[in-house]
């Protein structure tokens, strides 16, 4: 396989679907989609409950093996590999990192929840841990609220905090994409802006795909939106064309502008 660190130019597609279909037990869930998303962008995907975001995020990181009933077809392509013939699943799920609406962290200290995926990888040293769990909790906007009590175990960390260690942790795995579903669900609006500050940074060094209900946020954060709808695409294109009315399909616009949903 190629050396994924190495840098991609900003016009390199890192994830392409291609006419990706998903059902449960046989009931579409999401049908038909074609879509890519490129090195150093934040892809938005908004749609209302139920239209197939979260399901097109389990398929991308082949999380579909673990869903009972679950199954695809169609073609997704990670860094040009086509991710159904990925023999090691724990390789590419760490170069795709995910952040779910709840905080899910490990029952376990600050510092183990984001030493956790390096140690299964390898690392042993101390001072090598030390230095990727500061480096992700720093990038997380973590590390000056918890530098001096790592060893406190992740759960007693307030709702915001527990989601940034999240997002910690999945950056712990270095991944080039990072995949986002309503994070900000269980957050305050202050921790929202503050994550959504962390998003922006993070964008210098790899993809972002960001799922959201709230369509202010895909406004304020997304390089280009697609918009989600009873299980299709309806259209993508740049942010900044679909919130100013420039869409394909009235559907778009109508939900855009709070009209349904």
């Amino acid at each position: 396989m190629n050396n994924l660190s190495t840098p991609l130019s900003n016009d390199h597609v890192m994830l392409a679907v291609n006419d990706l279909s998903i059902s449960y037990n046989g009931k579409v869930a999401l049908r038909n989609v074609t879509l890519d998303v490129k090195s150093n962008e934040i892809f938005g995907i908004i749609g209302p409950s139920g239209s197939g975001k979260t399901s097109f995020l389990k398929a991308v990181n082949r999380m579909d093996e673990l869903t009972s009933g679950m199954s695809t077809s169609g073609e997704i392509r990670f860094h040009g590999y086509d991710t159904s013939k990925w023999r090691n699943l724990y390789s590419l799920r760490k170069r795709i990192g995910v952040v779910f609406p709840l905080p899910t962290g490990l029952p376990l200290s600050i510092y183990e929840n984001v030493a956790f995926s390096p140690r299964i990888s390898g690392v042993r040293h101390k001072v090598d841990l030390d230095e990727i769990v500061e480096k992700c909790l720093r990038r997380a906007a973590l590390w000056n609220e918890v530098k001096d009590r790592l060893s406190s175990l992740g759960s007693l960390l307030s709702g915001g905090q527990q989601q940034r260690l999240t997002i910690a942790r999945a950056l712990s795995q270095d991944p080039d994409l990072l995949m986002l579903d309503e994070f900000s669900i269980a957050v305050d609006p202050v921790t929202t802006m503050r994550i959504e500050d962390v998003l922006k940074e993070l964008k210098n060094e790899l993809s972002i795909i960001l799922v959201t209900n709230l369509v202010q946020q895909a406004e304020r954060l997304a390089d280009r939106t697609a918009f989600f709808l009873n299980g299709e695409m309806v259209e993508v294109g740049k942010t900044e064309d679909i919130f100013e009315g420039k869409t394909s399909d009235s559907r778009t616009t109508a939900y855009v502008e709070g009209r349904f949903g």
